[in-house]
């Protein structure tokens, strides 16, 4: 399956769901106040899927990697984040573990996918090393 539209990856879906239950948590009355955190894990949770987006419309393998590294560290910043709110009271800890498992499941799905553009980048390598050889 060739993928032309951002919309139609599976990690973008995912980045965009998050990104609504961190809007949703950050919106809750102790969170709110808390005008730091919330703009930080705000601007954290929103770069996941910007850098997905960004990355894959450069329409270029590389690139979108560099990307996808970028959202995943991204990932990692939204996951300390939360760490943050519950300890700090913010939010409970089914609401952190609920959370926190989507992420995590995210930060896996965006790595396999770095891991097959870079297999698919040595493949195309060694298939052209050989036809030179020849």
């Amino acid at each position: 399956m060739n993928i032309t539209r951002f919309e139609d990856l599976e990690i973008w879906q995912m980045s965009l769901e998050n990104t609504k239950v961190i809007y949703d948590l950050s919106a809750k009355e102790k969170f709110s106040k808390d005008f730091g955190l919330r703009d930080q894990i705000r601007r954290a949770v929103i770069s996941i899927s910007s850098n997905i987006v960004e990355g894959f419309e450069k329409r270029n393998n590389n690139e979108f990697c560099r990307f996808l590294r970028s959202a995943r560290g991204s990932i990692g910043e939204v996951r300390n984040q939360l760490h943050i709110a519950l300890s700090v009271g913010h939010i409970s800890q089914s609401e952190f573990d609920g959370t926190n498992n989507t992420l995590e499941l995210l930060a896996k799905r965006v790595g396999a996918l770095i891991s097959y553009l870079e297999e698919q980048k040595r493949q195309k390598l060694v298939t052209r090393n050989s036809s030179l050889k020849n």
